[in-house]
């Protein structure tokens, strides 16, 4: 009996950003997740240590890939890939935090776009500023979907990633405990 991969999904960009020279960050594309075909990648990245505030370290493959299925059928909740100059170095995750349970602990307005951001282990090479870049084009792509506030919901315990969003112009609210 011979199987096949369903058809991939169309990788058509919803965005593309630009920073031409030498001091530019390049070409990264946003494009949609692919469940199937990307499921090994993502695996990869939200089991790994330094994704544990995912909580999807226990996961296996194959859950990892039906989460991403559940989401893209979803109106409200999207996954996509970032690529820098054709490599996916990011993981990005969008919603509407109407439609997701941290809207019972802060007054969601029109316009927001909740945001959950993972960098990938190699992305940028260890190259300064990378992930400021990296911040830029997901601040572009959710303008560009019209987005007027972006929130985020990192864990208490992820100093890093509260850094990064307290660098990258967001203002802290209270902590608060997800139901």
């Amino acid at each position: 009996m011979a199987t096949a991969d369903p058809a991939p999904r169309d990788r058509t960009p919803c965005y593309e950003h630009d920073e031409p020279g030498a001091g530019g960050l390049g070409t990264v594309r946003v494009v949609p997740v692919v469940p199937d075909a990307d499921a090994g990648l993502l695996h990869g990245w939200v089991t790994a240590e330094r994704a544990r505030f995912w909580g999807m370290a226990a996961l296996a493959r194959d859950e990892v890939r039906d989460i991403y299925a559940h989401m893209d059928a979803l109106p409200t909740h999207h996954a996509y890939l970032l690529l820098h100059d054709g490599a996916p170095v990011a993981l990005l995750q969008t919603y509407d935090p109407a439609a997701d349970r941290v809207s019972e602990c802060y007054p969601a307005r029109p316009g927001d776009l909740g945001l959950h951001v993972l960098i990938g282990p190699a992305a940028g090479g260890g190259r300064p500023g990378f992930t400021a870049a990296l911040m830029r084009v997901i601040s572009g792509f959710a303008a560009a979907e019209g987005a007027r506030r972006l929130v985020a919901e990192p864990d208490a315990d992820n100093g890093p990633a509260i850094d990064r969003l307290r660098h990258e112009g967001f203002t802290l609210g209270p902590e608060v405990t997800l139901p």
